[in-house]
């Protein structure tokens, strides 16, 4: 896909599964289970979709999944699909190498978004990308520091601290933008601080919609995590977004979608649909 001068490509760094009832919160069974069959632990399909933008001398990487060198037993626990270099091979087949990345903006610190971000797990990792800076909110990397009990599960430091070690961090706090047309919002329901990326030439846009949005089936506005920290402000943040991308004509990139890399909406009666 392009837009402007932008060259954006979806990569999918491996499959794994998660609870379908913490993936919908209040939504009942019954509902969900029409568009995402579970398997016999409950679990549902998901995909790690990150997004590559292109553009002159950069190449920039948003999120980049599960990370290689995980424990079997967590990987067993996630269902996580790769083969044993499906890191390099997914970026080779956008034609790229771990060293051509120049920048990760890193939408929450997460191990499912931010652990590709290094390498060898448990025995001194380092940044998995050598040339590149990485961005992270720095209200996001404080509550993971914080070890909140509702949350401290999804966090690594080894996904994260050896960045700050290295010094190839760069923390920034509240909505940015890397260069003209690259800019980052921000959300707090799910998780403080996340940051959700936008690509725009003043006509055409997309939105990397993270966690806010991480299957199609969540534009329904009662369509919530359970993993949400503050669903009622999830409710509110989505209703703002989706209304401006109806308005506007935005695609909507979902991280983790099996099926669905991207889409259009439309508000209609009967709530928020997709219309391609």
């Amino acid at each position: 896909m392009q837009i402007g001068k932008f060259k954006l490509t979806p990569i999918e760094f491996g499959r794994f599964k998660l609870d379908g009832g913490a993936m919908f919160g209040v939504v009942p069974r019954v509902l969900w289970e029409r568009q995402h069959p579970p398997d016999e632990s409950n679990r549902i399909d998901m995909a790690l979709r990150c997004l590559l933008i292109e553009t002159g001398d950069r190449k920039i990487l948003v999120d980049n999944g599960f990370g290689e060198g995980r424990a079997s037993k967590f990987r067993e626990m996630f269902a996580f699909q790769g083969s044993d270099h499906f890191f390099d091979d997914a970026l080779a087949a956008a034609s790229v190498k771990r060293e051509d990345i120049t920048d990760v903006i890193l939408t929450h610190l997460h191990f499912d978004h931010c652990g590709g971000s290094t390498t060898s797990k448990g025995k001194d990792p380092q940044p998995a990308f050598p040339t590149a800076r990485y961005y992270i909110q720095k209200r996001q990397l404080e509550h993971a520091r914080s070890r909140f009990e509702r949350d401290k599960a999804s966090y690594f430091a080894e996904d994260f601290e050896p960045l700050l070690v290295s010094g190839v961090a760069n923390i920034v706090d509240g909505s940015w933008e890397l260069m003209p047309g690259i800019s980052a919002l921000i959300c707090d329901g799910h998780t403080p601080a996340m940051q959700l990326v936008k690509v725009s030439d003043g006509g055409q846009a997309l939105l990397y919609c993270a966690d806010l949005i991480p299957l199609a089936s969540h534009l329904a506005l009662p369509w919530i995590m359970a993993y949400d920290l503050f669903p009622v402000t999830t409710l509110q943040e989505k209703k703002y977004i989706l209304t401006q991308a109806a308005d506007e004509g935005w695609w909507l990139f979902f991280e983790h979608d099996p099926l669905r890399a991207m889409g259009r909406v439309k508000n209609s009666e009967k709530g928020f649909m997709l219309t391609d």
